[in-house]
């Protein structure tokens, strides 16, 4: 099973922002984290300061932590990829013809997959992706 440590994670998104950046060959899935950072310009600076991997995003002093979120999106990207759980690509796509934009409809997904792990967490349980793929398709139908 994949369980990198916070530094695997951290330095994974800091080398394929330098690689990118440098215009090196890119693994697909470097590929991916980069097209994600270029959709973040406000975490670019801090990929490129050697203290991010150091460095703690405390929600007590409101801060959220970048290499949470684009890890967040790099697993929504491979969850659309296989359409698992059943039904998140529909759902995606429900929520993105009504945000307009790919963008703001997988900021959606986050949000509910966010909502999901919290749950599970809490009630020491496995991910409901039933729920997950329900909370995404409210989202697409909310004003």
């Amino acid at each position: 099973m994949f369980n990198p440590s916070r530094d695997q994670v951290r330095n994974f998104f800091i080398e394929s922002w330098r690689k990118y950046q440098a215009k090196e060959v890119l693994t697909p899935l470097e590929h991916i984290a980069s097209d994600l950072v270029l959709l973040h310009p406000e975490y670019q600076a801090l990929l490129e300061d050697p203290d991010s991997l150091s460095r703690d995003f405390l929600p007590e002093d409101g801060q959220i932590n970048p290499f949470l979120h684009l890890s967040f999106h790099l697993a929504i990207e491979e969850q659309l990829s296989i359409d698992q759980p059943s039904g998140l690509r529909a759902a995606f796509e429900a929520c993105q013809r009504r945000r307009g934009n790919r963008h703001d409809a997988l900021h959606d997904v986050l949000e509910c997959l966010g909502e999901t792990l919290f749950d599970a967490q809490r009630n020491n349980t496995q991910p409901d992706g039933p729920a997950y793929v329900s909370c995404v398709l409210r989202r697409a139908r909310s004003n």
